[in-house]
């Protein structure tokens, strides 16, 4: 079949090369000039850099065989450890290597910053997780599932958990979609909680590689192509006016809506309708500094923005290239970008002193402003067929994830395999 793919992000990659594979002539059309979209490398003076900072885990099975199927080498591409939330100070939970389950109850008994009784109480409400199949009220918020989590335990592991995992505050997350995730990386076998550091640009992790991938095995890539049209015709539909036997509407829910508009109305205003959260990444260096461990977790509150700071320089980049991540970042995004970064700046001097071998200078601040949608309760989300022959792919399509890289790749997976 003749297959068009609308937009190139990581779901729509996935779709063109399942497509691709399974024998249907595709053409995939990006807007921008590159592949990637929320994913990718980009250029700030002289200097690569990602534009937001991500992250894998041993249970993204989907995101790892495709990039392999494109010829990525997983070893060489990602430095991978196992779970490890460890703080400036020392202290964290650190995984040891196998069963995540094991692993992760000595991990939590090894946690010399908390007291017994917090201990063994966090082991109890995981059990208690466990034994209901990680299931829970749909309507529940983290932070109600973690009631009875003691007050060190949640600030310490799970509000970072969580708003690394679904971008959204505990308060308002979805507790299912959560439990969900640690199910997929505590249940999936040995390794699947590991996490995968990426020591290349994300644009050499899989859009690169796939779009030469896609060339050589004949599909058509189209860049900088806006779709303005899309119309059906007959059993098939027309994209911008050529006719293609099925199609996969794989770019952000904003333009999924416009181009669906027409077509389903109610499937339109779904998509349109999920609201948002950003993520801010601040690219600081530090000559000659290297923290302790290439990915540290950091305290945050309503004085200290990031959660997350990630030594560039052990992935792969320049010594002293630090990466500041701050998830659920609507609050320091009304503040404004100075009064973020001037915040950073105080949070790394307080946290980071002892390691720092060079005043700190930005080098450059990203804010992506609709990075996910709010991962909310009973978050009603656009169903991936919309039409006879037309299908939706994306981290916003519905689905039992969060808006991550796994989540993305595995709808544009389903997409193409809905293609017949």
């Amino acid at each position: 079949m003749k297959v068009a793919v609308i937009g190139g992000g990581w779901a729509g990659l996935a779709a063109a090369i399942e497509a691709t594979q399974r024998g249907h002539a595709v053409a995939l059309f990006e807007m921008a000039a590159q592949l990637g979209g929320r994913s990718r490398g980009i250029e700030s003076g002289g200097s690569a850099l990602d534009n937001g900072q991500h992250i894998l885990i041993g249970a993204y099975t989907e995101t790892l065989r495709l990039m392999r199927t494109v010829g990525v080498d997983i070893d060489a591409a990602f430095l991978r450890t196992p779970l490890r939330i460890t703080y400036p100070e020392g202290a964290g939970l650190q995984l040891e290597a196998g069963a995540a389950i094991p692993a992760f109850a000595r991990a939590v008994l090894r946690h010399g910053a908390w007291s017994w009784r917090d201990r063994l109480a966090l082991l109890a409400v995981c059990t208690g997780w466990s034994l209901r199949g990680f299931r829970c009220d749909p309507a529940m918020t983290v932070a109600a599932l973690a009631a009875k989590v003691p007050g060190a335990v949640r600030e310490d592991l799970i509000d970072p958990l969580c708003v690394a995992a679904l971008n959204t505050p505990a308060t308002d997350a979805s507790a299912s979609v959560f439990l969900r995730v640690l199910k997929d990386a505590l249940f999936a076998g040995p390794g699947s909680a590991d996490l995968l550091l990426p020591r290349i640009s994300l644009s050499d992790a899989l859009p690169a590689p796939a779009e030469r991938w896609l060339q050589a095995a004949g599909a058509r890539v189209e860049l900088s192509h806006r779709v303005q049209r899309l119309q059906a015709n007959g059993a098939g539909w027309d994209v911008d006016g050529e006719r293609f036997d099925a199609v996969v509407l794989a770019t952000t829910p904003t333009e999924a809506a416009r181009l669906a508009e027409p077509i389903a109305p109610l499937w339109s205003a779904a998509a349109a309708a999920l609201r948002y959260e950003p993520i801010v990444t601040l690219y600081l260096h530090s000559e000659g500094t290297t923290l302790p461990e290439p990915m540290l977790a950091l305290h945050a509150d309503d004085n200290a923005p990031a959660q997350f700071v990630f030594d560039r320089g052990q992935l792969g980049g320049p010594r002293g290239l630090l990466a500041f991540v701050i998830s659920g970042a609507q609050p320091w995004v009304d503040r404004g970008m100075p009064a973020t970064l001037q915040a950073t700046l105080a949070q790394a001097q307080a946290t980071l002193g002892p390691h720092l071998r060079a005043p700190l200078q930005e080098l450059r601040t990203l804010t992506e402003k609709r990075a996910t949608f709010r991962c909310t309760p009973c978050l009603p989300r656009a169903a991936m067929p919309i039409a006879a022959g037309l299908f939706a792919a994306g981290d916003h399509v519905e689905g039992p994830y969060p808006a991550t890289l796994e989540g993305a790749v595995r709808s544009g997976v389903a997409a193409a395999r809905a293609i017949v």
